[in-house]
């Protein structure tokens, strides 16, 4: 059972991450259609003895495997659109926040709050406690309240980074020079974790990312403390 979970995806935590395995789920049965009847066809004609060597044309047939085809494109095509559109929208946010990458660190930044920007680097080995995550966890977490909608404002200040949190959906690059932004609503509490998943340099194993989501009361405590 293990190995079957290491093969899925994590836990949507986000309503697009559902939207995102929902899709996944649809197209592979799809292509398990689309490989289960070649592979029947395939295997009748190495197996059947039926020649006609006076065949010149099978329009019927031509017919069918040309608007088969488009048609199971339209059935993957649509869904993939309307997810995509789903992921650039835009939900009035009620909070921002700028995660800037550094060789080898995040930093971020609550522009809606006074003062309250701080770096978060991965935690030392010798310094974990018993229930903490060996190259994951970091000193300061990145806190957001949860089924509130959050814009991240993403940038660099050396090389192209990539801020992603794969149980939320959410994979952003962070480029110098640029701002990028993308969408983010947590619909339960808990820690996240993610990587930067740009080749940014020798140490880009070692910048990782949590998400720590909360209640909004404890939110608006966090805020008050920091």
């Amino acid at each position: 059972m293990n190995s079957w979970k290491m093969l899925s995806y994590q836990d949507a935590c986000s309503p697009i991450m559902e939207q995102l395995i929902m899709f996944n789920d649809h197209a592979m049965m799809i292509i398990i259609m689309i490989t289960s009847i070649v592979s029947y066809m395939m295997v009748s004609i190495f197996l059947n003895k039926l020649i006609n060597r006076f065949l010149l044309e099978g329009q019927m047939i031509e017919l069918i495997w040309t608007i088969t085809p488009a048609m199971m494109l339209v059935f993957i095509a649509m869904p993939s659109l309307r997810i995509l559109y789903l992921i650039e929208e835009s939900i009035k946010p009620m909070i921002s926040i700028k995660t800037i990458g550094h060789q080898w660190y995040w930093s971020y930044e609550y522009s809606d709050f006074k003062n309250i920007e701080f770096d978060s680097y991965m935690k030392p080995t010798k310094l974990l406690s018993n229930m903490e995550f060996r190259l994951l966890d970091v000193d300061n977490r990145m806190i957001i309240p949860f089924n509130v909608p959050i814009r991240i404002i993403s940038t660099s200040l050396d090389v192209i980074h990539s801020w992603t949190v794969p149980s939320m959906g959410i994979k952003i690059d962070a480029t110098p020079g640029r701002i990028n932004q993308a969408n983010l609503m947590c619909k339960r509490p808990g820690l996240f974790f993610g990587q930067c998943s740009e080749i940014c340099g020798s140490n880009h194993s070692f910048m990782p990312i949590v998400v720590e989501s909360i209640n909004t009361k404890s939110f608006s405590m966090w805020l008050k403390n920091s």
